[in-house]
């Protein structure tokens, strides 16, 4: 039986590395983030986040296995993210597994990122269990979906446009908060009002489960051209706070309607806009109204770790799917079932 995984995550701009037994316990989970090199840009910088995951990857790596007391000969496996992400960042983190795989002689696992996000709520709740849906919002992706079981998926509905955290990145920056956006709008909207503004909320026609948010940020550029054009000041916490309301309201009621709809009782919410206190607040409020129980990681599981990759990468090893040596980053690899 697999229990040892050494799992690698360089997707983005965080270098990650962890050690994580059974699929369940974590031993280590280093994450060395790169905020500060990217805030200047106002965003990431694929060259640049490529450039640190070469000088921080090795060090990262020797950190797990040195927090985790573990030796390579314990080690069962080598789970890496193999996409979707940039592809530059992603091959820096395949590259060194696989050599890591081919010097100690171990399974080497490809894992899907979004799985990964899935998967942080096993971290976080060893109990659960499949069947169960899963919204997974971050910067660059919101999808729903069925978990039907390990490594058997059902794509509900996903974005048509701008993710919700990609969203929360583009207002932050209208606004002048700075990057990320999805921590500084928080802040920020915790001081104003919520129902201040009537930003709208998309339906998206004939596929009641999808998301779509381009429209709330255009509302939102809009409305700041106007105040501008009045020469009318603007209340940058209200504003703030009724776009996060109008985002966290459609997350919010999409995911539990789908839950109804599947005739679900629990949902698993993940990735980083999972970290949002708005959003728990009204799934709390809501859910409870529903019958529904709502899970969440702790924030730093909701951000891009390693761990996650590990328990994805332990199931995947269980189930005998492993990686050749030829394995290679996807920049937009699909979501699929395997199980």
């Amino acid at each position: 039986m697999a229990g040892l995984l050494l799992g690698i995550e360089t997707s983005c701009d965080e270098t990650a590395a962890a050690v994580v037994a059974g699929g369940r316990r974590i031993l280590s989970n280093i994450i060395s983030s790169q905020v500060e090199l990217h805030q200047p840009f106002g965003g990431v910088v694929p060259e640049l986040a490529s450039r640190k995951h070469l000088e921080n990857i090795s060090p990262i790596v020797q950190e797990a296995m040195k927090a985790a007391g573990v030796t390579w000969e314990e080690l069962d496996g080598i789970a890496v993210t193999r996409g979707p992400g940039l592809v530059g960042a992603l091959l820096v983190g395949v590259t060194v597994a696989k050599a890591i795989a081919f010097a100690r002689r171990l399974p080497l696992v490809g894992v899907n990122h979004l799985e990964g996000h899935i998967y942080s709520n096993f971290l976080a709740h060893p109990w659960l269990e499949p069947p169960f849906l899963a919204l997974v919002v971050s910067g660059g992706h919101t999808d729903l979906l069925q978990v039907l079981d390990y490594g058997r998926y059902r794509l509900l509905g996903q974005t048509r446009d701008d993710a919700a955290g990609e969203a929360f990145d583009k207002v932050a920056r209208v606004l002048g908060l700075g990057y990320p956006g999805g921590p500084r709008i928080e802040a920020v909207a915790r001081e104003g009002n919520p129902e201040a503004i009537a930003f709208p909320r998309a339906v998206v026609k004939d596929a009641p489960f999808a998301f779509s948010f381009s429209g709330v940020k255009t509302a939102v550029l809009n409305y700041l051209n106007r105040c501008r054009q009045r020469g009318e000041t603007i209340a940058v916490a209200d504003v703030a706070a009724s776009f996060q309301a109008a985002v966290v309201e459609v997350l919010v009621e999409r995911t539990l309607a789908a839950a109804a709809a599947c005739g679900v009782d629990r949902v698993a919410v993940c990735g980083g806009v999972a970290a949002n206190s708005a959003l728990r607040s009204l799934f709390q409020a809501r859910s409870a109204e529903a019958g529904i129980e709502v899970l969440y990681p702790p924030p730093v599981l909701c951000t891009d770790n390693a761990a996650m990759i590990a328990s994805v990468g332990y199931y995947r090893l269980q189930a005998g799917h492993t990686a050749s040596l030829d394995l290679n980053a996807v920049a937009s690899l699909p979501l699929a079932s395997w199980g």
